[in-house]
């Protein structure tokens, strides 16, 4: 293992994942805490959002920071529908949102099987449309407002409304992400320090769950969170220390260090080289040598 101010390597691969020892740079601060960042490619900007300060916002070199919805229900991560909508999973208001382009807000999902949702974490969506998305009770204030007696991971089919139980085994399912042929789903469980695959079916469900990966706490603070995966098949999680890049096999490639403690990440700019990550009060960004992958707009 090597280790420099800024980076650390466990492997020689690592040379491929970014230049040199190139620093994280923070572009905006000043927030409460920061979450979801999502690329519109079509608007060349990012939204992102402040949990507890109950706002959206977006960012881009032109304009900076703009205030996009307030109030936001809370809301925490945040991608684009085929259509360019902005979803957003609220944990205020127990739901998934939709915001349009003349500004409606309308809820896709805040129930399922007659119950409150727990409180919707981070989302996803598949090349068909449909989404997917994580409910842990991190937005409950009382451990009586929790309805249902489990962490679910669901599916979403945005023109019939139909909502699907796909897992409920983990105990707090966070972050997640498709492989680039979308043929594996990977969630973290924010409890632990693990990270799952789960293979995706013909017909959208998830099968044959199984650990990917375990992160080493002893690097610093943080747990597995936010999960993207770029075009080689690597997988990049915010957890202890900062960002933890891992190969399609799941061995750790190595961690770029973050100067505050790391929740969520995601691609943008022109080429989808620009890795931008919410990390507690401030926005950052590195330029990496594979892009991301695209879903959604």
């Amino acid at each position: 293992m090597a280790e420099q101010s800024n980076t650390i390597r466990f492997d020689s691969a690592w040379n491929g994942i970014i230049s040199g020892d190139l620093q994280a740079i923070k572009v905006a601060g000043g927030f409460q805490f920061v979450e979801g960042p999502v690329w519109d490619r079509q608007r060349g900007y990012l939204y992102f959002s402040d949990i507890p300060a109950n706002r959206i916002y977006t960012w881009s070199p032109q304009d900076g920071v703009q205030l996009f919805r307030e109030p936001s229900g809370n809301s925490n991560g945040l991608t684009l529908d085929r259509q360019g909508s902005l979803l957003a999973c609220e944990h205020g208001n127990r739901r998934v949102s939709a915001t349009d382009d003349d500004g409606s807000v309308r809820t896709l999902v805040e129930r399922f099987e007659g119950k409150r949702l727990n409180s919707p974490n981070d989302i996803v969506v598949k090349s068909d449309g449909s989404l997917y998305f994580t409910d842990p009770p991190y937005g409950l204030t009382h451990p009586a407002e929790q309805e249902l007696p489990y962490q679910g991971i669901y599916r979403l089919l945005p023109e019939s409304g139909a909502i699907e139980l796909l897992c409920k085994e983990r105990n707090h399912p966070n972050g997640l992400c498709f492989s680039s042929d979308e043929r594996i789903l990977y969630v973290d469980d924010s409890s632990t320090q693990d990270i799952y695959a789960y293979d995706v079916a013909d017909d959208g469900t998830i099968h044959n769950g199984r650990l990917f990966a375990r992160l080493d706490p002893s690097f610093g603070a943080g747990v597995p969170d936010g999960l993207k995966v770029d075009v080689r098949g690597n997988v990049y999680v915010t957890g202890p220390g900062g960002i933890w890049v891992l190969d399609p096999a799941g061995t750790p490639l190595g961690v770029i260090r973050i100067p505050e403690v790391a929740a969520n990440l995601g691609w943008g700019g022109d080429e989808h080289r620009t890795l931008f990550i919410t990390a507690t009060t401030s926005l950052y960004k590195i330029e990496t040598i594979n892009p991301g992958i695209r879903h959604g707009n």
